[in-house]
């Protein structure tokens, strides 16, 4: 059996700033308070948590200070903690903060944004926050014409285009086609990752070679869904496992090639403990 691991398997820079970050907190503190789970990963939480971590749902439960996560916060978080002396350790990933900027300056020149990406992500909730009160939320192409309608109502004439950072590019492209069908002018920013380009065609990649693919991650994470929902596309053999136990090696016993990648939250050891897995099977 032929084992091929994605290259840009494992954490993504936001993510390993972020956790890294927090583990520089934990050695000097004993208790650290953070919004939410820092990244989508049970792993890396339990780890952190074993450590002094407190993850907090409600700013309000924080005490002098506390961790903003790599999907960042609505503005109201931020008032909040300045309001009440709260310091902010802001660990939002680079990207996501570039996304609250694009459209905090293009509200402001009076345009309607049209936002893709999942409602209730984490990184979406904290985004919408920074678009002003004339945006929409587009999940997927089906949502297109609704959103354009709501447009249409609000007389504007100007329209902005953004992407979460971990959205599928093929699907952002399609819809941004079908955008412009009505809006020719729309003003488009591509703000996916190119860490989650580069991991998505690396996986279609793999996934078109191969017997059978396994995506390695947390199965709340949106960018370790989109991997197995593409690596589905061109593979009949595909598994997501967020650890080694969930490993069906039944389903892999009369594979040539298997193919592995790992979403932008998995750490290394996870890949490495699938991977020695495979390898013990293999030598029998």
């Amino acid at each position: 059996m032929e084992i091929i691991v994605g290259k840009t398997s494992g954490f993504c820079f936001g993510v390993k700033n972020a956790i890294g970050k927090t583990e520089e907190q934990l050695e000097n503190e004993t208790e650290v308070f953070c919004l939410g789970e820092l990244v989508h990963n049970k792993q890396v939480i339990e780890k952190l948590e074993s450590k002094g971590a407190k993850f907090i749902n409600d700013i309000k439960d924080a005490k002098s200070k506390v961790i903003i996560r790599a999907h960042g916060a609505e503005r109201k978080i931020y008032e909040f903690a300045k309001n009440n002396n709260i310091e902010i350790i802001d660990l939002t990933c680079p990207k996501v903060s570039a996304i609250h900027k694009i459209a905090e300056k293009y509200v402001n020149e009076e345009y309607y944004i049209l936002l893709i990406g999942q409602i209730g992500h984490p990184e979406i909730v904290a985004t919408e926050s920074f678009c002003g009160q004339n945006y929409n939320i587009i999940e997927g192409i089906e949502d297109v014409d609704s959103a354009m309608k709501t447009y249409s109502k609000t007389k504007k004439n100007k329209l902005l285009v953004l992407a979460q950072t971990t959205y599928s590019l093929d699907k952002f492209n399609k819809i941004v086609e079908k955008i412009k069908m009505e809006e020719p002018n729309v003003e488009v920013k591509n703000t996916i990752c190119n860490a989650t380009k580069e991991r998505q065609e690396e996986t279609i990649k793999i996934a078109r070679k191969v017997d059978a693919m396994i995506i390695v991650g947390g199965k709340h994470s949106s960018n370790t869904n989109k991997l197995y929902e593409l690596s589905n596309k061109y593979c009949e053999n595909v598994q997501i496992v967020e650890t080694l136990k969930e490993l069906d090696i039944n389903k892999l016993k009369n594979c040539e090639t298997v193919g592995i990648m790992a979403g932008a939250s998995t750490p290394n050891e996870s890949v490495e403990g699938i991977v020695t897995k495979l390898k013990n099977v293999i030598n029998g």
